[in-house]
């Protein structure tokens, strides 16, 4: 009995190769989770530090600046020491800044806690990429990515409906920035039973080190031709249109609409978190959440999709617009934002879905890795800079009208280029219109 269960767990095995996938998902897990969790208490801090909103807007700008500098190395480091002593680095630092975020008790402290942990939450996810297509290339990889994206998509969805719960319920903020740093530590130790497992697989099965596609090699560059500039430009702007929106959103509804940050519900911690997830449309952070809970359960849909229709170029413009009113209407109605943050969620279903799967079309395949970690690098500068933008606004006007309108703006951005991508896919036979 006990061979068979032996031979059954053999590295060579499917159980073996989905246990490391558990594993190899979660690694990512915390660090989401500790991201977001920023966002769903942003009106907590805000008070607590006594801060403005572009002040707060930062902490996202310097995580961006750690990303950046690191997404430069990080592909060649991990090809210099190895993708296990890679991984456990980038999730060392991700747990040092969840630390020094939970410690912190002014706005520099908690700067110096994104510094690091930016540093360590980008490249990770390089590394994860590296991870699971050493393991599942030729086997079922597009399901291990899906797969290891939802469940650190879990970890955000999981943040936004129960970190304003977790301040409220144990009367501080201090602790949901430990609740962030307990997941970033259970990610760093899923980090250790991946590596031992991995190392007999390595021994048993002499795998070879996979060499990292995602690392900027910058002589490619001047052969990129101006779809793959247009889908750049568009992921510049879309995201920019996206995630500094939701930095701030939990204060923008709580503030604009008076949506609680928590349900309000009595009973047991635990109780309260089920409800607060019953209901999360029902929270300022849960409403935020949306985004996330859509593309969580529509992204492989829309992906299948894809494949099947082509028709990448006309999604894209699609997606665009929809955000165009999404943002406005927002800012400038009382209409429920729970309608339209389902639009937004829609947007974010289906221009990711058409846009990151383009690229490997329209440019070469030994260019593909510099491509995506450009992508990356310019999306990681809006990503930055933005928030801080997003804030500034609202400390000037006393309200996040002008701030709608700049993301609305972003959209309008967004469709000229997803518009002037599909002329020149037209001139370059139709490639990303075909299924």
């Amino acid at each position: 009995m006990n061979e068979n269960i032996a031979g059954l767990f053999h590295p060579s095995k499917k159980p073996f190769r989905f246990t490391i996938l558990i594993f190899v998902s979660l690694l990512t897990y915390g660090s989401y989770f500790a991201y977001d969790g920023l966002s769903a208490i942003a009106p907590i801090l805000i008070k607590s530090f006594e801060i403005s909103r572009a002040a707060y807007g930062a902490t996202k700008t310097i995580y961006s600046v750690a990303a950046i500098l690191c997404l430069l190395i990080g592909g060649i480091l991990i090809d210099r020491i190895g993708t296990r002593k890679a991984s456990l680095l980038f999730s060392s630092f991700i747990v040092l800044g969840a630390f020094i975020m939970a410690i912190s008790r002014n706005i520099w402290m908690l700067y110096v806690g994104m510094f690091f942990f930016g540093a360590g939450s980008e490249t990770l996810i390089i590394a994860q990429s590296s991870i699971i297509s050493r393991w599942f290339k030729g086997k079922e990889l597009a399901f291990a990515f899906g797969i290891a994206l939802t469940v650190s998509r879990l970890g955000s969805l999981f943040s936004y409906n129960t970190e304003a719960l977790i301040a409220d319920y144990f009367g501080h903020y201090s602790f949901a920035l430990w609740a962030g740093l307990i997941f970033c530590v259970l990610s760093l130790l899923s980090n250790i039973v991946y590596c031992l497992m991995d190392r007999r697989g390595e021994k048993i099965l002499g795998l070879e080190e996979k060499e990292v596609e995602e690392k900027i090699v910058f002589s490619d560059l001047k052969k990129f031709n101006a779809s793959f500039w247009y889908v750049t430009l568009l992921c510049f702007t879309f995201y920019g249109a996206i995630f500094p929106f939701q930095h701030l959103a939990a204060d923008f509804f709580h503030s604009k609409w008076g949506i609680p940050l928590e349900i309000g519900a009595s009973g047991g911690f635990f109780h309260q978190v089920f409800l607060n997830i019953l209901h999360m449309f029902s929270t300022a952070p849960g409403i935020v959440g949306i985004i996330v809970f859509a593309s969580m359960v529509f992204a492989p849909l829309a992906g299948s999709l894809v494949d099947k229709i082509g028709k990448r170029a006309t999604l894209m413009i699609f997606g665009s617009l929809l955000m165009i009113p999404a943002h406005l209407l927002m800012g400038i109605t009382y209409i429920n934002p729970v309608v339209m943050m389902v639009v937004l969620g829609a947007a974010f279903v289906l221009v990711p879905a058409a846009m990151w799967p383009s690229i490997p079309l329209i440019i070469p395949k030994q260019k593909v890795g510099t491509a995506f970690g450009l992508m990356t690098m310019l999306q990681n500068i809006g990503l930055g800079f933005f928030p801080w933008i997003n804030g500034k606004l609202r400390d000037i006007t006393g309200d996040y009208t002008a701030s709608q309108i700049m993301f609305a703006g972003l959209g309008v951005l967004g469709l000229i280029f997803a518009i002037l991508l599909k002329r020149a896919d037209a001139r370059n036979d139709n490639i990303l219109e075909n299924p």
